[in-house]
């Protein structure tokens, strides 16, 4: 088990500089167990370990995994450029700890996006070698019709893609949505193979990866959660 002074743990977990942290705790911030911790180099096992700062409840995490439901008009970018950042969304120590979204959803686009401050855990999740399917609702200008779905999944032929992209599922979910699933992750690529195959996308929402669902996760645009073991297990291709 690992054992850390006070002060580290808190910057390991994003609370700011080694010495803010010494700070937080010498003034009197920082609570154990119901009991304010004034000493930073008083040491604890991490694991488990839950503390009280700023009036919240905190569990000490190696690496955090989180799930966002993304509204639109935020840019998965640590320098944004046009729209506010989603990380905008999330507690400030995330930002401290270098949490990242795992790929990107382009301002417009809502839905589920995995971050974390695991390093290769967001190469694997991003990596196309994976197969990691990812479901999209498109909502369309134009009517879904049967050659629309049928050209989709055959494969169009996309500017600067040397072999035909195709979806692995597709079908009509209303008389303007569609439902796609990819694997491949290309660069605006939903909007992309729609436009190839003669409709225009107006809305686009990231529903499931993997086999984790947005529906199961209940979170509102905007809202986010900690990842549990058997939800990291569902972004694992079977």
């Amino acid at each position: 088990m690992t054992k850390l002074s006070l002060d580290k743990i808190l910057q390991s977990q994003g609370f700011g500089t080694r010495k803010y942290c010494r700070d937080l705790v010498e003034d009197g911030e920082v609570s154990i167990n119901g009991e304010v911790i004034r000493n930073v180099k008083t040491s604890f096992e991490t694991q488990g370990l839950q503390f009280h700062i700023f009036d919240e409840d905190w569990e000490f995490r190696e690496r955090v995994y989180i799930v966002l439901n993304k509204p639109a008009n935020f840019e998965c970018s640590r320098k944004p450029s046009h729209h506010p950042g989603v990380l905008t969304l999330l507690p400030e120590q995330f930002s401290w700890r270098d949490v990242q979204p795992v790929g990107r959803l382009d301002h417009d686009t809502t839905g589920m996006l995995l971050m974390s401050d695991d390093g290769p855990f967001i190469h694997a999740q991003s990596s196309p070698k994976r197969h990691v399917p990812k479901v999209y609702q498109a909502t369309t200008a134009e009517p879904v019709t049967e050659d629309l779905v049928n050209l989709l999944l055959k494969g169009v032929k996309l500017h600067d893609e040397p072999e035909l992209l195709a979806a692995i599922h597709c079908q009509k979910l209303g008389e303007n949505l569609l439902e796609i699933v990819l694997e491949q992750g290309k660069y605006h690529q939903v909007k992309r193979m729609l436009a190839a195959a003669g409709n225009h996308c107006a809305a686009l929402q990231r529903t499931t990866i993997g086999k984790l669902t947005l529906e199961s996760l209940e979170l509102e645009e905007g809202e986010w959660s900690y990842l549990t073991p058997e939800q990291l297990a569902l972004l694992v291709p079977s």
